[in-house]
Order: structure tokens, then C-alpha cells, then sequence
């Protein structure tokens, strides 16, 4: 397996994203190739300052950068030989298999849709974040930010999406899919919670359990739980907080250290034709080896040949017959 890595994205970047990359080529399978995607001469002083040989490694040349606060489309239609276009040409072109960056989202995003495309039926692509259980398993939240406003067939797609990825990359046999919501009550919430409920109930396409409250994130009721991308990305960075929180105050536990974004190291792009992640603005060294790992997780459990193949049996017609109620 080929496996990219955007070496100019993230705010610690080159220093901690090469540092991550030499952990996770000692974890790594021999077989497997780490492409480094950046200013190759950087990357390869860079390297031997760690002691390590540039020739254990891929390096591919990208002179341009893209800044964490440019605009997405624009910067990666004119910045051609930046770190980020490049990989996903690579990509595109079938010269690596996976391709990760913690770099601009935006510009990751741009680049799944316009590059590697998304697939047929997919309405929006989704992120996910991990959610640590009290039982020591873990849990699926989709969507974290990609989709701020999402109307009712999206959320019935992150059901499916969060069901496809939670079964094949963490072995949860028949997830629990359940809504997240102001109650658990079927007429609780709003328009599109109202309206995403009544798609959800009947479906056959993955095992939907109801509404969860925001108390039982962490509990064992639901392996997935679904939301918008506004709600799932306040949800995320309270998780965050609570945990820097925890830490600041010197406390030692063992389920809030999993709370910590460094184990996971970053999320897959579901319901593209390929292989993305993206990674935390902040990671270190620990996140950027964990998102490399989790990409050929990703990759191996051919999750878009999966979602594919669920998008060509779910029932489409019940769907959008919905949508078009909702927005009459």
C-alpha cells in the first residue's frame, strides 16, 4: 500500500507532521510505502536530522503550501504545485492509495469532490469523530463539520454512512444508529429532526433505535449518532475542552484520556471514491502517526467499494419522495 501524507499541513508543520511519519513507518508493515508530499529538500534535512534515511521513504516535490486560512477553491485551483493539489493528483491517478493532511479542511474538502469525486448518490460527503463509551468500546458521531446544515435525506445518509464505517473499521456487528435530539420522544426537536425521524423509523437499510439526548454520548445506548455538522462540531470541541480542562487540573482517568484527539488521530471523508483524512489543525507527532494508521485501516476495510455497493440497494425513491414533502 501507498500511503500520502501532506508533510506542509497542520499548524506544527513540517517539524512534528515528519516526526509522526517516522513513528508510524516503524509501525508500518515493511510492504507499505510512506509517500511524503512536500519541499523535498526540507523533507529530506528534515530526516536525516531525525537519523533517519530519505530513501526509506517516497518523497514526491510540492513547493506551494496552503495556508491553514486561505480560501479553499480558490487556493487549490491556483496553487497547482502546492502540497495538497499534488496529493490528490497522486491520488487521482492511482500513484498512492490514501492521502491524509491536517492541514485546510476546506481545501481537503475541495479536493474530494473535485478530484477523487463523490459517489453516485451521496448527497454530502461526512466526517466523523470517535466517542469513547463508559463501557470501554467506542462509538461513532457523524457529522463533525463538514455539513453545517443538513436536511433530512442527509441525516438518513450519515445513518448509513456512520453504520457502514463503525461495522468495517470498528467491528461493531449491526450498529445501533439513533438520532441525536432535545428528547427522546418522537415529536421532539425540529423541522428536519421531526422530518429525518420519520425516515429513519422504518428503515431497512441500517438499525435505527430512536433519539438520544445530548447525556448519552457517552453511554452505551447507540453505536452511531447522528447530527448536523453545526451541532456535531460544538459537540466535538466541548469534548475537547472538558478534556484540556481535566488535564489542567492534574486528574488521572482512564476514560478521559480517551476523550484525547491524539489517539485517533483523524477522520475519513465518507462517501467519496477514495481514500482522505483529515487530521486535527494541532496535531502532534502521536496524531499524525495514529492518522496514517487509521488510513490504511480505512483503505484496507474498502469502505467506499461498501458504501457503494449499500447506496445501490437503500431505498431511494422512499427518500427523496420525503425530501420533496419536506420542502413543499
Amino acid at each position: 500500500m501507498k500511503i500520502g501524507l501532506d508533510v506542509m499541513g497542520g499548524d506544527y508543520a513540517p517539524d512534528k507532521i515528519i516526526q509522526g511519519a517516522v513513528l508510524a513507518r516503524e509501525a508500518l508493515p515493511k510492504e507499505d510505502e510512506l509517500v511524503l508530499i512536500g519541499p523535498e529538500e526540507l523533507i529530506r534535512q528534515k530526516l536525516l536530522d531525525l537519523g533517519e534515511q530519505p530513501q526509506s521513504y517516497k518523497i514526491v516535490h510540492a513547493p506551494e503550501v496552503i495556508g491553514m486560512g486561505e480560501q479553499p477553491t480558490k487556493a487549490f485551483t491556483q496553487k497547482p504545485e502546492s502540497s495538497i493539489t499534488k496529493g490528490f493528483r497522486l491520488l487521482k491517478s492511482g500513484k498512492i492509495d490514501t492521502f491524509a493532511s491536517a492541514g485546510n479542511t476546506g481545501a481537503m474538502l475541495v479536493g474530494s469532490v473535485y478530484s477523487v469525486n463523490v459517489l453516485q448518490g451521496i448527497i454530502r460527503p461526512a466526517t466523523t469523530s470517535v466517542l469513547p463509551k463508559e463501557n470501554g468500546g467506542v462509538g461513532v458521531l457523524i457529522d463533525v463539520g463538514t455539513n453545517p446544515d443538513s436536511k433530512p435525506d442527509v441525516l438518513y445518509q450519515f445513518g448509513l454512512l456512520g453504520s457502514i464505517y463503525a461495522e468495517f473499521v470498528y467491528g461493531i456487528e449491526n450498529p445501533r444508529v439513533a438520532l441525536l435530539n432535545i428528547g427522546e420522544e418522537e415529536e421532539k426537536g425540529n423541522l428536519h429532526t421531526h422530518s429525518a425521524y420519520r425516515l429513519m423509523k422504518d428503515s431497512t437499510d441500517f438499525n435505527f433505535i430512536g433519539n438520544v439526548e445530548g447525556r448519552d454520548l457517552f453511554n452505551s445506548k447507540a453505536d452511531v449518532i447522528v447530527c448536523d455538522g453545526f451541532t456535531g462540531n460544538i459537540v466535538l470541541k466541548q469534548a475537547e475542552s472538558l478534556y484540556r480542562i481535566i488535564k489542567k487540573r492534574g486528574i488521572s482517568d482512564s476514560f478521559f484520556e480517551r476523550m484525547n484527539y491524539e489517539n485517533y488521530g483523524g477522520t475519513p471523508i465518507l462517501g467519496i471514491n477514495g481514500t482522505v483524512l483529515i487530521g486535527h489543525g494541532i496535531s502532534n507527532e502521536i496524531a499524525i502517526k495514529n492518522m496514517i494508521l487509521l488510513s490504511k485501516d480505512v483503505h484496507e476495510a474498502k469502505l467506499a467499494e461498501r458504501i457503494n455497493t449499500a447506496l445501490g440497494k437503500y431505498t431511494h425513491t422512499k427518500i427523496f419522495n420525503e425530501k420533496n414533502d419536506t420542502n413543499a
